[in-house]
């Protein structure tokens, strides 16, 4: 492998919109006219000034660019096998039990486009907000991470869904799908029961969690097929609404001090099969302080620890993946938006779900969608991405949408660049409306985490 650094790029760019990523089994490069997989090698790509040496090929960015600037008919997608829906999988096939899902049908083409290799065992680590970029921009206090960040490997970030928020994530992840199937499209969401705003965090006012969340997990499907599947986490989340419609089955073992929930990782990894563990503390601080606070530097030299651990105590011969949910970008103040002090943005809302980065509006049944969205595009300019649902869903932003799921996403979505935030000042406590850092739009710095491996 190439060993080298990753190559930063800057804040602008990190916070800019990047390309709604898809889902499928391609490995990053379709055909633009037809949309289906298409393979191109270097020898064919014209590289418009970029160089294809070995220090271009490793870096992600610059080979990614002279892939994009190839022939007319071929571009380079986000997403495919590059995405978190394709890790589990992926990790499938690496285990020797490959599992398809309603939006991938070769694990073993996932298995190859990221990289992993075959394994008795595996290990999966999902770190609440630790994106790819907030990772990097933060290397110097993770020894155990950027030992594994020298591989050119490791380099290449993949896709998380959109919205880039944890309950959509943890259930595209979970089931290898979709937040079109998986009907979980934000942290608040309609109720299409009830009429009402649904939080899918703890599941109030929602539909109960097996019922909203229809799809088969992958531990469901590993677990019907006698294969050992664990998940190390804190007891509390045993059996909470988000486990019970993301994560369910799997053999739950909760320890409440860090370094047993790694060590019971490390037990169960001693016979063949898939172990999932959970850490959470970088989003969760992240929130509360902001991403460069120092207290969000210590809970990310905190998980490297875990980490470091992890790898001196998993059984020889473990294959251990790393991945994200969502990166995490700071909100400026001056950056705020309340929609409920801007009678441009007010206007025809019955509701509005989603979360800062990624609202979501629900219209007053006298207002037609169109009208709102061109209101708020000509009030948000720039700042914003806005589209229809139809628009949304054409676009594949949410993946194949289940019809029972259409009337859950809002009626008009709006996406936030730079540092803005989007709140309700109606609905939502002041914290809320203030906190230091937050996800879930469609930049860069959101979108791009992890997916680090590691045989033991």
């Amino acid at each position: 492998m190439v060993r080298m650094s990753v190559e930063v790029p800057d804040r602008k760019t990190l916070l800019e919109f990047v390309p709604t990523a898809q889902y499928g089994d391609f490995d990053g490069v379709a055909n633009s006219a037809t949309g289906s997989a298409a393979s191109v090698s270097d020898s064919n790509i014209e590289t418009c000034g970029v160089a294809i040496d070995d220090d271009t090929r490793s870096d992600a960015g610059a080979y990614d660019a002279a892939r994009t600037h190839a022939t007319p008919n071929i571009t380079v997608q986000r997403g495919g096998a590059r995405h978190l829906s394709s890790v589990l999988p992926a990790l499938s096939s690496a285990i020797g039990h490959p599992i398809t899902t309603a939006v991938h049908k070769d694990p073993a083409a996932l298995q190859t486009a990221l990289g992993f290799p075959d394994a008795r065992s595996a290990i999966v680590v999902l770190v609440d907000g630790l994106g790819f970029w907030n990772l990097n921009l933060r290397i110097g206090h993770v020894p155990y991470l950027r030992s594994l960040l020298r591989d050119s490997a490791n380099q290449r970030p993949i896709s998380t869904c959109s919205p880039s928020t944890t309950v959509a994530a943890m259930a595209t992840f979970g089931t290898g799908t979709c937040p079109g199937l998986t009907g979980m499209a934000g942290y608040t969401q309609r109720n299409p029961q009830t009429g009402e705003l649904s939080q899918l965090i703890q599941f109030k006012q929602a539909i109960e969690p097996r019922d909203l969340q229809r799809q088969p997990t992958v531990f469901e499907r590993l677990a019907r097929q006698d294969v050992p599947v664990t998940s190390s986490g804190l007891p509390k989340f045993a059996d909470s609404p988000l486990t019970q419609a993301a994560l369910r089955g799997a053999r739950y073992v909760g320890n409440a001090h860090p370094g047993d929930r790694v060590k019971a990782a490390c037990r169960a990894a001693r016979d063949p099969g898939l172990t999932y563990l959970y850490l959470r503390d970088t989003d969760k601080v992240g929130h509360n302080f902001g991403w460069n606070s120092p207290e969000w530097i210590a809970a990310l030299e905190s998980v490297d620890a875990q980490l470091g651990l992890l790898h001196r105590n998993a059984p020889r011969g473990t294959l251990i993946v790393i991945v994200a949910d969502h990166g995490m970008v700071s909100a400026l103040p001056e950056e705020r938006i309340d929609i409920a002090l801007t009678p441009q943005l007010r206007e025809g809302v019955a509701l509005v779900g989603g979360e800062p980065r990624a609202v979501m509006i629900y219209a007053e049944r006298s207002c037609p969608a169109d009208e709102i969205a061109e209101r708020w595009k000509d009030c948000l300019g720039s700042r914003a991405l806005v589209r229809t649902r139809d628009q949304a869903i054409a676009e594949g932003l949410f993946g194949p949408v289940d019809p029972r799921v259409e009337p859950m996403i809002g009626d008009v979505l709006a996406q936030t660049s730079g540092n803005v935030t989007l709140v309700d000042s109606r609905s939502q406590s002041d914290k809320a409306t203030r906190l230091p850092s937050v996800h879930g739009s469609q930049t860069m710095m959101e979108m791009d985490v992890p997916c680090l491996i590691d045989v033991i």
